[in-house]
């Protein structure tokens, strides 16, 4: 991807400095050692490693469903679905940047087009299909030469998926750290679902589906790096990025989904890996993530028993996988 250049214009450089809550980037940004990249370090260092074909054979998708003949404004009668699967995901370079023009300050947008196809690892069965694109939102230049601030989130993800789902997430600037990262949670357990028993005992009972955590996938995640540590493969740089429908984002649904199990959030953890093969001294890119959809469905059970009208459990529904680049 060709760095950003616009004729006559100023660049404004650095990020937002609004602090995000309970951010997992920002906790990262205050280890020692770590970076948290410019934006030219983004488009170069990221996006252009991006590009290219990744494949990954580790994948499972955790989901709660409804169950059959359950109605939508019935108590939390669920089943859950874990298939391991396998993965090819693509990132072209969209060409040349996207021009929003603003009056006094235009931005340019400099994306990447994505395709994502996932199979069942067992029966081959096609499971998954996205088309989207990765946004660097960040260059703003102002027409009059005076700086004005960058967007809070300056990375964005789009995104198409047959269901009848199209989601628009955003982000802050992606964190380097040295070495491997600590996973955050990633529970799969649902929440709100009043005082009914049993809703957890599937997720925990027994713990592991072959070699997945089901209460939390990103331990998975670490146990695949714990494996490549013993053959003699280290972690030496680590890149997380995170999109979040919360930051200004949103999914849009088709009706039936809305109605049935209606997506209302989606979080994309994203760890692109520098990897070193102590044996050999070669380096090569991985890439893992998390994609967290909270689905609300069902009404929990109130104190008399009966269903609660006002309110739906929240079932995450959890994706994982390790990919390394083509």
């Amino acid at each position: 991807m060709a760095t950003f250049k616009v004729q006559d214009f100023s660049r404004l450089g650095g990020s937002s400095i609004k602090e995000l809550a309970n951010d997992f980037t920002e906790k990262l940004a205050k280890q020692e050692g770590a970076k948290q990249l410019t934006t030219a370090e983004l488009t170069t260092e990221v996006w252009d490693k991006l590009q290219g074909t990744w494949v990954g054979n580790k994948g499972w998708n955790l989901i709660s469903v409804p169950a059959m003949g359950s109605k939508p404004d019935g108590a939390g009668d669920f089943k859950l679905l874990i298939q391991p699967y396998i993965e090819t995901m693509t990132f072209t370079d969209a060409g040349a940047h996207a021009r929003n023009r603003g009056g006094i300050a235009d931005q340019f947008v400099a994306a990447l087009e994505y395709h994502q196809r996932v199979t069942d690892q067992k029966t081959g069965e096609l499971l998954h299909v996205e088309n989207g694109m990765f946004m660097n939102l960040s260059e703003i230049v102002d027409n009059d030469g005076k700086e004005l601030p960058l967007p809070q989130f300056n990375i964005a993800r789009s995104g198409t998926i047959p269901h009848g789902d199209s989601i628009m997430l955003l982000g802050r600037p992606p964190v380097v750290t040295e070495g491997r990262i600590d996973f955050p949670e990633a529970s799969t357990i649902p929440t709100d679902f009043g005082p009914g028993f049993g809703y957890t005992d599937v997720f925990t009972h027994p713990s592991m589906e072959g070699n997945l955590f089901k209460s939390d996938p990103n331990k998975t995640l670490s146990a695949d790096l714990d494996e490549m540590e013993k053959n003699g493969f280290k972690v030496k740089k680590t890149t997380t990025f995170i999109f979040d429908s919360d930051n200004s984002g949103g999914i849009h649904n088709i009706p039936f989904i809305v109605k049935h199990a209606n997506a209302v959030r989606m979080q994309a953890f994203f760890w692109l890996e520098e990897v070193e093969n102590t044996n050999t001294g070669q380096v090569f890119d991985q890439l893992q993530y998390t994609q967290i959809i909270d689905l609300d469905f069902q009404h929990p059970l109130g104190k008399d028993g009966k269903p609660d009208q006002s309110k739906l459990i929240k079932w995450p529904h959890v994706t994982i996988n390790t990919m390394v680049k083509q």
